[in-house]
């Protein structure tokens, strides 16, 4: 049975999708960008800064479903500036440990923004 994840911690869906999707023991998110959920705006100048502020975003939706950043099983990323991939990776290291989720790290046209990030997470 598929399940809605939503929190206000995360910012609010912009359009006709959800925050996350919880289908049994296996989580979806949705791309999370550095947005602020109180303000909806862009958190963090830097790139730094801004992939702390995703992470915490997908770490929020994780929460909903008693998931965490070990449950993680794959991550795909997209980069506005794949120049920012050493800076972004020492940010992702703090949030995940070994054995490190697969990922996929992509060089896209992001409106505004540094990254976003989604997920996939599996419940033990």
């Amino acid at each position: 049975m598929k399940k809605q994840l939503l929190t206000r911690l995360a910012p609010a869906p912009a359009g006709p999708y959800s925050q996350g999707i919880q289908f049994g023991n296996t989580i979806y998110t949705a791309g999370q960008g550095p947005i602020d959920a109180e303000t909806g705006k862009v958190q963090g100048d830097t790139i730094e800064e801004q992939t702390a502020k995703t992470l915490d975003n997908l770490k929020y939706i994780l929460e909903q479903a008693g998931a965490t950043f070990d449950d993680v099983v794959k991550v795909t990323v997209h980069l506005s500036d794949l120049g920012d991939f050493q800076a972004f990776n020492e940010v992702y290291k703090r949030y995940f440990k070994e054995p490190y989720p697969v990922r996929t790290t992509v060089g896209s046209q992001l409106l505004g923004i540094k990254v976003e990030i989604d997920a996939v997470a599996i419940l033990k």
